[in-house]
């Protein structure tokens, strides 16, 4: 539904706030029958534009005191009408005093039905209070309501205004297609990305968990460096002293069996400076 139909399914459904109208569906249960109009207007709230809350209670105040007055009234009128009967009537009526007594009994029990019945009276018209406070402020919302929809189609024709603006405004595409994917494909690619951010992370994290062993490996082999660098000072001296005794005329296969061992032992140095990276 468009706020313009809202507003006028609003003023369509808009009842005028009486006492008369709100105590017809009360005293007139047949939906037919349509509220009386009173002739006299004092204190009634249908003439005033927008009845409010406080003359509300001031109707139901000026209603209040009129069934008092009512009441004393008819009261009166039938105590009058009832003496003078039983004046007037032949024989006159009388009463004895059993009678009397049992008049007062049932007297008593009526005024305490009617205590009763008032107490009802008293709270169900404090529920009403309460209720109808409770619809006072609902129907203050209502209005605050559809005075905000009544500008809400001004303000989405201003805002899609402002929609077109930006969009006439826009930025020329940047170099990077990345950079102007829509929505979704940059979602997408997002996604991607964490995916081999994760691989990532795990690989590091195996390359971790492996870092220990490979440390104490390292320091296993950086121990045994010194003593492989003894034993090639010493093959270094033993090679010199076998080259020394070759030039001396030493014995030619001795000078070659050093000779064959002193390669051996730099090749299993350059490995160990290898793996070392020294």
């Amino acid at each position: 539904m468009d706020p313009q139909t809202a507003v006028q399914t609003l003023d369509t459904h808009t009842t005028t706030l009486t006492i008369l109208h709100l105590t017809h569906p009360l005293l007139h249960p047949n939906p037919s029958t349509k509220p009386h109009t009173r002739t006299s207007a004092a204190s009634d709230t249908s003439n005033q534009a927008t009845p409010t809350p406080a003359l509300l209670a001031a109707d139901l105040a000026h209603y209040r005191d009129l069934f008092t007055k009512l009441r004393f009234s008819y009261v009166e009128q039938v105590t009058k009408e009832r003496f003078l009967r039983s004046l007037v009537s032949n024989p006159p009526e009388s009463s004895s005093a059993e009678e009397n007594a049992a008049l007062e009994e049932k007297l008593r029990g009526d005024k305490a039905a009617l205590k009763e019945r008032k107490e009802e009276a008293r709270g169900l018209i404090q529920e009403l209070e309460e209720q109808g406070r409770s619809l006072v402020g609902r129907w203050e919302g209502v209005r605050e309501r559809r005075v905000e929809l009544e500008a809400l189609p001004t303000e989405i024709e201003l805002l899609e205004e402002q929609i077109q603006d930006l969009i006439a405004k826009q930025e020329p595409q940047h170099s990077n297609p990345e950079l102007a994917l829509p929505l979704q494909p940059t979602q997408d690619l997002l996604r991607q990305r964490e995916v081999e951010l994760e691989a990532i992370d795990a690989q590091i994290a195996a390359l971790r968990r492996d870092g220990p062993a490979r440390k104490q490996e390292v320091e296993g082999l950086r121990d045994e460096l010194p003593a492989l660098q003894a034993r090639k000072f010493q093959v270094v001296a033993e090679a010199r002293e076998a080259r020394r005794r070759r030039q001396e005329g030493a014995s030619a296969i001795e000078g070659d069996e050093m000779e064959e061992r002193g390669r051996w032992l730099r090749g299993v140095e350059a490995g160990l400076r290898g793996m070392l990276e020294v």
